[in-house]
């Protein structure tokens, strides 16, 4: 085992820990993390939603509690979005492009985790009926075709738009994640996917660190300092993959 299948095997984990914490599957970074080490898009995109499946899962049986859960509101992106995201996994990118999307893509943690988008305590803009409509079907959509749950582009949308709480909007993100992650998924499946064996070892390592994240997140602490490094460690990743 050389040096960089180590780091790969305290890496994943660890980022898995770190999105859970603040109800997020983490696919960004299982993402981020798999392209820069060279992995090709149709090992990368089956296996960062495969793992967003359990870390969301598990971040949202661990939220739901803390305050009145969006029901309306996630069935009104949802019904637009599980089809968008399984058509988006039907679409295989070319390599530098799909790169290209998913550093801009990382844009939105590092901005997220930065404390740069504003939490509104109101809602700021009252919900029309082809709102969530159009941010069900883009994000839906870019969700299938790069790999991620979604849940980065929508959370801090709803958050400075005011239609629900930090609390509310982690649980309601995180199902949303789980659900555009497996439409994502059944999507991306007619390219006949297949695990080498590394990625193998990685599925319950870094399910285990986003069982332990999204465990202290909800009940424990709110990891502040380490949102901040992450922040500069994506921005910097975003960097590379947009310029090559």
């Amino acid at each position: 085992m050389g040096f960089w299948d180590i780091f790969l095997y305290f890496l994943m984990p660890f980022a898995a820990f770190m999105y859970a914490s603040v109800g997020h599957g983490g696919a960004s970074s299982y993402l981020m993390i798999l392209a820069l080490l060279g992995f090709a898009p149709e090992e990368i995109r089956p296996s960062a939603l495969m793992l967003n499946m359990f870390v969301s899962m598990i971040s949202f049986l661990n939220y739901r509690k803390s305050g009145v859960f969006p029901l309306k509101l996630l069935l009104s992106l949802i019904v637009f979005s599980i089809p968008s995201a399984y058509l988006g996994g039907t679409i295989l990118l070319e390599t530098g492009i799909y790169r290209q999307i998913l550093g801009v893509l990382l844009i939105f943690p590092v901005l997220k985790f930065a404390g740069i988008f504003p939490v509104s305590e109101s809602s700021k803009l009252e919900q029309k009926w082809w709102m969530t409509p159009i941010l069900g079907i883009g994000i839906g959509l870019l969700s299938g075709m790069i790999g991620i749950g979604g849940g980065i582009i929508l959370s801090p949308i709803i958050l400075m738009l005011g239609w629900a709480g930090v609390k509310e909007t982690a649980a309601l993100s995180a199902l949303f994640i789980f659900l555009n992650s497996v439409a994502g998924f059944l999507g991306a499946s007619v390219f006949h996917i297949e695990f080498s064996q590394q990625l193998r070892i990685l599925l319950p390592l870094t399910v285990a660190g986003g069982a332990l994240g999204a465990y202290l997140g909800a009940q424990k602490f709110s990891p502040k300092v380490l949102k901040y490094l992450l922040a500069f460690v994506l921005a910097f990743a975003a960097v590379k993959l947009i310029i090559g």
